[in-house]
């Protein structure tokens, strides 16, 4: 009777956790995905603004380089204090602030007049969306189970190949055709491209529930059933690791976390904001709109890499290598772009270079709230984000000195294969935590 029992019990058990995951995804992921679309759209606009405001303004090759990382020093510094604010005022509040702040300040860079002012700009641009990432995936912790995080992390940053697969057409056709108000086009793509974070930020204040407990969606039984869940895991990283927000500063693992990301980021933002000059230099013959369908391409084919390997490491509770190898093929397209002027080898070859980048994402972010829970989360995942960035300050930079150089823009996109490298070498150094009984599907 009682083995009757138990597996009754066990049967219901299943089912709810089947249920309230299913719930889960649907609600919460729509939402989250649109916020990062137009998150990340406003950040690397400013890589198709480049192909008319360069000559306008005047921005020479070094200081494009600048002007686009320097968005991650008001990024890196405004981090860690803005993931404690949302873990501690709540996501929906928090999150609804970041958008509606950060729309406000990427329409102001459609008023500048030099490059000094854009470089204010971006700065402040960094400043308003900081929290925003590493915020949303402290988020996903609040609701989905450590074995569920990877494709959950890797279904909400689909948003950014989705932000440059509709993004490219969008900004290459307001750069051919939006002249109204005797503005130049690359204003009015900056300026309409912030529009769209502000009325986010609205529909977060009303629409976002910040915990499972306010989940109007979910019946009693799967409020219960994700909340005990939830909090069993919390307590097994706290029983065994029992790390304070202060002490997950500098704790080694989330600093080499950090590091192999600020080689990522590098990698990334290389993809970017080089990519569409990288792409027109194949020839004078391409439009603006032309180049932004190209550009499109290898986003597809990143698209379909990210959700097929987040759900391998899902489905195996295997993260280093997910994320790794990917970035070995990643960074071989990357060098071997210099190598070809061919505009079917090079579309080819970036296709390689965003499948792997974006393959990267599910499986890494996923590792931290392994041994990270509640305020160390939030400080820990917040500081591998932050310091990360960097690289984003870093990459272009670098590659903006070098572009000046024989080589040109390929020889910077090679350096940014290197760093690549690099951070695959560090993410396979990574302790193998093994997987809990608490991991397997309920």
């Amino acid at each position: 009777m009682k083995g009757i029992l138990a597996a009754g019990h066990t049967i219901a058990t299943g089912d709810v956790g089947l249920r309230t995951a299913a719930k889960l995804r649907r609600h919460l992921l729509p939402m989250l995905f649109l916020l990062y679309v137009v998150a990340y759209l406003d950040r690397i606009n400013i890589g198709f603004a480049a192909l008319t405001m360069n000559a306008a303004l005047s921005i020479t090759s070094a200081q494009y380089g600048l002007l686009v990382g320097i968005f991650f020093w008001g990024y890196f510094i405004f981090e860690i204090p803005s993931n404690l604010l949302l873990h501690k005022i709540g996501a929906r509040i928090w999150i609804a602030r970041i958008l509606i702040t950060w729309g406000m300040v990427a329409m102001l860079g459609g008023a500048v007049h030099s490059v000094r002012q854009l470089y204010g700009v971006r700065f402040l641009l960094g400043v308003a969306e900081a929290g925003f990432f590493p915020g949303i995936v402290l988020y996903l912790t609040y609701w989905f189970r450590q074995r569920e995080q990877a494709k959950a992390i890797s279904l909400f940053t689909t948003a950014i190949p989705v932000a440059s697969i509709l993004g490219a057409p969008v900004s290459g056709f307001i750069l051919d055709h939006a002249h109204g108000a005797a503005m130049s086009s690359w204003r009015w793509l900056l300026i309409l491209e912030g529009l769209p974070a502000i009325v986010c930020g609205v529909l977060t204040y009303f629409l976002l529930p910040s915990r499972p407990a306010e989940a109007t969606f979910l019946a009693p039984d799967e409020k219960r059933w994700i909340i005990a869940e939830l909090t069993g895991e919390e307590q097994d990283k706290i029983g065994k690791h029992s790390i304070s927000a202060l002490r997950a500063l500098a704790h080694p693992r989330v600093w080499h976390l950090a590091c192999a990301l600020f080689a990522f980021d590098i990698g990334l933002y290389a993809m970017s904001f080089y990519m569409p000059q990288a792409v027109k230099s194949l020839s004078s013959g391409y439009s603006n709109t032309a180049i932004g369908f190209l550009v499109m391409l290898p986003h597809l084919a990143g698209l379909v890499a990210m959700i097929l390997v987040s759900r391998s490491s899902d489905r195996r509770l295997e993260r280093r290598y997910h994320a790794a190898i990917p970035l070995i093929v990643a960074g071989m397209a990357l060098i071997l772009l210099g190598a070809t002027s061919s505009p079917f080898l090079s579309i080819a070859l970036w296709s390689f270079v965003a499948m792997g980048i974006y393959s990267f994402f599910g499986p890494f972010f996923s590792i931290p709230s392994r041994f990270l829970a509640g305020f160390s989360a939030a400080s820990g995942i917040a500081l591998i984000n932050s310091v990360g960035n960097l690289g984003g300050f870093a990459g272009p930079s670098v590659i903006g000195a070098i572009s000046s150089g024989t080589r040109g823009i390929y020889g910077g996109l090679a350096l940014a294969g290197i760093s690549l490298f690099v951070s695959a070498t560090l993410v396979v150094l990574l302790p193998n935590a093994g997987t809990r009984r608490r991991d397997r599907p309920a």
